[in-house]
């Protein structure tokens, strides 16, 4: 039952009994209403600024277990790069120098990614630079082990044809050489025989009489049978595969034709000394990936560890050439 409210009058001195009418009641009742209205904004907003709702509360420590998450995940990131870089070191250390396969460059393993920024949608959160970095670094170690996959399945195809690869390789000398005084001339720097001056000789000179049998010194492909008046004058030029190629100069004639097929040991020509030459002898190049390389490493097949160390002091002193 609301209470009766007396207001005092002074006129009758006595006390008369207040009656609102609906409108003050209205205005009252908006009154009060709006003022625990506002009461309760305030505290609700000072409420969400120093404390935190359960499900705030759920929030936090789920978003806090998400970072430990990541934190964790980067440790192991941390060792399955290392154990990646370290079967990298294998690949192009051991496995493609094993088959003489060129390593991988760096720029093609660890090639970063162009384009539009792809982690945009990752941008503007409390942690957004953790789980970016965490994003980036499963990028780049998805690409490394698809490089490494590759790698490996190139490897492979090199060990299967690893007897056909080790048949290739020029890995005999060119011509019977069993005493070795037969090598004249060796890689390096020579004085020329007939302009007298200091030049590179990009290969071996091997000694003989006219019309010595010259042999393929690796199985292959006759790439190239030209005679010439000048330079290397007739010559012959097999291609192995694998990267290697030998040349044969100054013969005195062949024994093969262009694209014929030949096997290791097998006669190609003969020694002469047409072209720019002094003396009858064969000069002798190999090639790695076209780059000319020196033969006296290849002659593994027909020299004992005595009889190489001897060919290299042969050929190392300085002296002229015959070409």
């Amino acid at each position: 039952m609301a209470k009766v409210k007396y207001k005092f009058n002074h006129k009758s001195l006595s006390y008369d009994r207040i009656v609102f009418s609906g409108k003050q009641k209205f205005y009252r009742f908006l009154t009060y209403f709006t003022a625990i209205l506002l009461i309760g904004i305030i505290c609700n907003i000072v409420f969400a600024l120093f404390f935190d709702t359960p499900k705030e509360k759920g929030l936090i420590r789920e978003n806090n277990q998400l970072v430990s998450q990541y934190e964790l995940l980067n440790n192991r990131f941390s060792l399955v790069e290392n154990t990646l870089e370290d079967l990298q070191k294998r690949d192009d250390n051991i496995y493609r120098v094993i088959f003489e396969a060129e390593p991988i460059p760096p720029s093609v393993r660890s090639a970063g990614f162009g384009g539009a920024n792809k982690y945009k949608d990752l941008q503007g959160y409390k942690n957004s630079k953790l789980v970016t970095e965490t994003a980036l670094r499963l990028d780049k170690l998805t690409k490394q082990l698809y490089v490494q996959t590759k790698s490996y399945d190139e490897v492979i195809e090199l060990a299967k044809n690893k007897e056909e690869m080790v048949a290739s390789v020029p890995a005999i000398m060119p011509i019977s050489n069993n005493d070795l005084r037969r090598t004249a001339s060796g890689w390096g720097w020579r004085i020329h025989p007939i302009y007298k001056i200091r030049k590179f000789h990009y290969g071996m000179d091997f000694t003989a009489s006219t019309g010595t049998e010259i042999y393929a010194t690796g199985d292959g492909v006759i790439e190239l049978v030209e005679s010439s008046l000048r330079g290397y004058g007739k010559r012959v030029v097999i291609n192995h595969g694998f990267g290697y190629k030998s040349l044969y100069a100054h013969m005195n004639g062949f024994n093969v034709t262009k694209g014929q097929k030949v096997k290791r040991g097998e006669v190609i020509g003969f020694v002469g000394s047409t072209g720019t030459s002094t003396a009858p002898h064969l000069h002798y190049e190999v090639f790695k990936n076209n780059k000319k390389v020196n033969p006296v490493h290849y002659y593994f097949n027909d020299l004992s560890a005595e009889e190489f160390d001897k060919m290299i002091f042969i050929s190392s002193n300085s002296g002229q050439s015959f070409d």
